[in-house]
């Protein structure tokens, strides 16, 4: 017999049915339980909820109600919560006393694996809190990385690369998980020793490179020969400093472009008010 023809889904490979253990229809009927009696999930992975997207949807459950059940494991004291953070924190803030939920007994390992799959599937979590989630499976619930990705519908390959990314240098995790860099940058940087990686990502903001960039200004610091404190300073790291120095002095995006006879300042500004500022800065305030 031919086997039925695989369903293919983009971006996780399982999504949370398959995590979740089903119980027959009579018994897995969302119901109506307190917010009140609701406990945090201790195993949440985003660490970060953006305040304004809370409250559109607490404006549109205030005016709709919550329409897809949280998902709770029953405790002592209550319920625990494993999936729907948002849900629950924006019904407070509208007002609601309930909400809707579907009550299942679950391990705790399977709980972080449920919250990591929800956050990604609604690309909540960012590449940070995805690595420390994949870690936290590792090292609390000792499971292996085949076994995270089965857990979690991800490549094996892409499991290990996110965790590759706790061993960037911090400043890097930092860029990386408020958004001033993305995965790529961070994943070019990783070719640079931690000092390297130090001095390179404020740059990499500042003059706001691609990632192609990224790579090619990881290349040359590595192919860069030590240079001996009593030789000339490597020109590169000169043009560095310099803007370095420039953008602290005026407080904007300065980029220096060189050319085979001096070169440009290209001194960035964002308003009218800025350019006046800017214009009061180089000329001492002499119009």
């Amino acid at each position: 017999m031919t086997p039925p023809p695989v369903e293919r889904h983009t971006g996780l490979g399982r999504g949370l049915g398959a995590l979740i253990p089903q119980t027959s229809s009579s018994g897995g009927a969302p119901v109506e339980i307190p917010i009140s009696r609701i406990r945090g999930n201790p195993y949440q992975p985003r660490q970060r909820i953006e305040q304004q997207a809370l409250q559109s949807l607490a404006a549109s459950i205030a005016m709709h109600g919550v329409l897809q059940p949280v998902l709770v494991t029953e405790v002592l004291d209550g319920y625990q919560l494993v999936a729907g953070e948002r849900r629950v924190r924006a019904a407070q803030m509208a007002g609601l006393d309930h909400v809707p939920a579907v009550v299942r007994q679950m391990a705790q390992r399977d709980q972080l694996a449920v919250a990591i799959v929800e956050n990604v599937q609604r690309a909540d979590l960012n590449a940070m809190e995805e690595a420390h989630a994949y870690r936290q499976l590792a090292d609390e619930f000792g499971l292996t990385q085949d076994e995270i990705s089965a857990r979690v519908g991800r490549a094996r390959s892409t499991v290990a690369n996110t965790l590759r990314l706790l061993d960037l240098e911090p400043s890097v995790q930092q860029a990386l998980s408020e958004g001033h860099i993305t995965e790529g940058h961070a994943r070019a940087l990783a070719g640079a020793s931690p000092t390297g990686q130090r001095q390179l990502v404020e740059s990499v903001m500042v003059r706001d490179l691609s990632v192609r960039q990224t790579e090619e200004l990881v290349r040359r610091l590595r192919e860069r020969p030590a240079t001996p404190s009593n030789t000339k300073t490597d020109p590169d790291s000169d043009m560095d400093r310099i803007e370095e120095d420039l953008r602290r002095a005026l407080g904007t995006k300065v980029l220096l472009a060189r050319s085979r006879k001096g070169g440009r300042i290209v001194i960035e500004y964002y308003s009218d008010e800025d350019l006046s500022r800017l214009f009061d800065r180089l000329t001492g305030g002499v119009s």
